[in-house]
């Protein structure tokens, strides 16, 4: 009876979290890449870094159609796809590309039924796919662009990206050492209550230490409201890309960065995190955007 006790209890406990092996491919892919995307944010044009935003981008939106489309052949509606895509990020340099273009993609997606051979309703549904994952990536990830563009933007990109990395980081390892309470058990029974509190210190400290290192123009209660805000988006585009995953029973949307699965999955925080980042910059924040 004792025993049956003892095992009851310990169901009754939440789970917690097991902390993973390290990888040592996530240090090595970070030590490739982090150098040259400084380089390329600190010294190269703005029209260079967009240019890193569409490969990056579009890689990320090829795993999305991959999770959308399954096996089924659809290399033409992937190509409309990154034409879009590509249309929304090069608007920041040129905005009159954006409509034409947008215009011909929907003609496209929305003649789709016309040409394919799939039963009506997947064609449909794989135009409408389309057409969302255009603006699922291209609306966020373009104010990528439009924030390299504005006055002192190259430090405003490192400001954006060391608190969202900082955040997902600190959730990360706070929640594997220290999580207990699930915080969305249906969707990624990984993430914890303790890991996002993690990460949220995490981010308050990293977006001190940039205030001071290379960009005192934000205030102390920008750096406060910034890390809460950065925080709680990645936690949003995080949890939304896992809940797609899951809908289609995947765990990585893909393997192209060792150690740290897809591209998807390096840039769902950023989705949410960089349009949250720019709209505050220019509409909240005491910097002066407009010379």
């Amino acid at each position: 009876m004792q025993e049956y006790k003892t095992v009851s209890q310990q169901q009754a406990e939440p789970p917690r979290t097991v902390a993973s092996r390290f990888d040592p491919r996530r240090i090595y892919t970070i030590l490739v890449l982090v150098p040259l995307l400084y380089a390329v944010i600190r010294y190269l044009p703005p029209l260079v870094f967009s240019g890193i935003v569409i490969l990056g981008g579009a890689l990320a939106l090829f795993e999305f159609y991959r999770l959308c489309f399954g096996d089924r052949s659809r290399s033409w509606m992937i190509g409309i796809g990154v034409m879009g895509f590509a249309a929304l990020i090069l608007g920041a340099h040129w905005p009159s590309v954006i409509v034409p273009t947008l215009l011909a993609t929907l003609v496209c997606t929305i003649s789709v039924p016309l040409f394919s051979r799939s039963p009506l309703e997947q064609s449909v549904r794989d135009g409408a796919m389309t057409v969302f994952g255009i603006l699922y990536l291209g609306l966020t990830l373009s104010t990528l662009s439009m924030t390299r563009l504005l006055p002192q933007g190259e430090w405003l990109i490192f400001f954006l990206l060391m608190v969202t990395w900082a955040s997902d980081t600190g959730a990360y390892y706070i929640g594997t050492l220290y999580g207990r309470h699930r915080l969305a058990p249906t969707i990624s029974p990984k993430k914890t209550v303790e890991g996002l509190l993690g990460g949220l210190i995490v981010a308050i400290l990293v977006a001190y230490a940039a205030r001071w290192w290379f960009f005192p123009d934000f205030s102390g209660l920008d750096c406060v409201i910034l890390a809460i805000l950065l925080t709680l988006s990645g936690l949003w585009g995080d949890l939304t890309e896992s809940a797609m995953k899951r809908s289609v029973g995947m765990k990585d949307s893909g393997g192209i960065l060792p150690g740290h699965g897809g591209m998807l999955d390096r840039l769902d925080s950023l989705l949410f995190t960089a349009p949250v980042f720019y709209y505050y910059v220019t509409m909240v924040s005491r910097l002066r955007v407009i010379e």
